[in-house]
Formats: structure tokens, C-alpha cells, sequence
């Protein structure tokens, strides 16, 4: 592992249009964040950015034809492939659904609003939860990815109610 970078990755989900102030806290010194939908409007990507370049992906809730979201990301890091969508498009997302569908070593995804981190044989199947509004009685979050080689670690960081 000498000589290999380590590149930090913010991961967030289901803004709606609301972007926490401690998220500016929460992902300090990522290199990149990738959001998993639901963005609700250009504010919130304008104001990532002052973070960290941002590539964003439609939720089911944002409305089409914004030049700025994509339908899905694919990227690779390292040796680490990182496939990222809202979920929205397996009906209910698992990570049984999603891991059936795309073949990411990561697939980060949203819309349940639900934290989860799941290694599966090796790929990780990771939803940072809501960072907006709070909604389902569940405390919003971010999360960060350290991918350094072939290694992932994943951290799902809890943001103020």
C-alpha cells in the first residue's frame, strides 16, 4: 500500500432543497461529493460546491431536463468502480436489488431517506440517508469514503435535527 493515494469522497442523498449548515462541517477536505438525488434545485448544488466539485444524479422528485443531474454516475477510483443512482429506479431499492443490477465494488444510493451500510461479498452497497429536511422520524446524515487502493471504508456521519 506504500505510495498509494488515499482520495476522500463525500456522499449525500435527499437535500430537497435544504442543505444543513453542518454539512459544510460534516464534508470539510473531500475531494469530491457525489449526490444520490433528490437535490431540490441548483442552490443546493451552487453551495456544495464551495466544498468540493460536485456531480449529481435526478431523484425522483427533481424535475427533468436540469443539464446538472444525470441519470446515473459511473466512476472509477483507483481500482474501486463507484456506480451511483437514487434507487428509485428498482421500485423499492435493496441491496439485494441493487447489487443484482449494477456491478459496482460501490453503489451508493438514496431516496428510502434511510442510513444503511452493507459489504456484500466484497461491494458495498451504502445510502448516506437524508441530509435535508427530516423527515420518517430519521436523523439526517452525509457520509464519507476513503478509497485508498482497492480498500473502501465508508463512515455515515449524523448531521444536527
Amino acid at each position: 500500500m506504500s505510495g498509494e493515494s488515499s482520495r476522500v469522497i463525500g456522499l449525500i442523498s435527499d437535500t430537497h432543497g435544504l442543505l444543513r449548515p453542518d454539512v459544510h462541517t460534516a464534508l470539510a477536505g473531500v475531494e469530491l461529493i457525489l449526490h444520490a438525488g433528490d437535490v431540490g434545485g441548483d442552490d443546493i448544488l451552487d453551495e456544495l460546491q464551495l466544498i468540493a466539485p460536485v456531480h449529481a444524479v435526478y431523484g425522483n422528485t427533481d424535475p427533468p431536463g436540469d443539464p446538472r443531474l444525470n441519470e446515473s454516475i459511473e466512476m472509477t477510483f483507483g481500482g474501486v468502480r463507484v456506480h451511483v443512482s437514487h434507487g428509485h429506479e428498482v421500485g423499492s431499492p435493496t441491496p439485494a436489488k441493487l447489487l443484482a443490477r449494477y456491478d459496482a465494488d460501490v453503489i451508493v444510493y438514496g431516496h428510502t431517506h434511510k442510513q444503511l451500510l452493507t459489504n456484500a461479498e466484497g461491494r458495498w452497497v451504502v445510502n448516506p440517508g437524508a441530509a435535508g429536511p427530516r423527515r420518517f422520524d430519521l436523523m439526517p446524515s452525509v457520509a464519507r469514503m476513503m478509497i485508498r487502493g482497492r480498500e473502501v471504508e465508508i463512515e455515515i456521519i449524523n448531521l444536527a435535527p
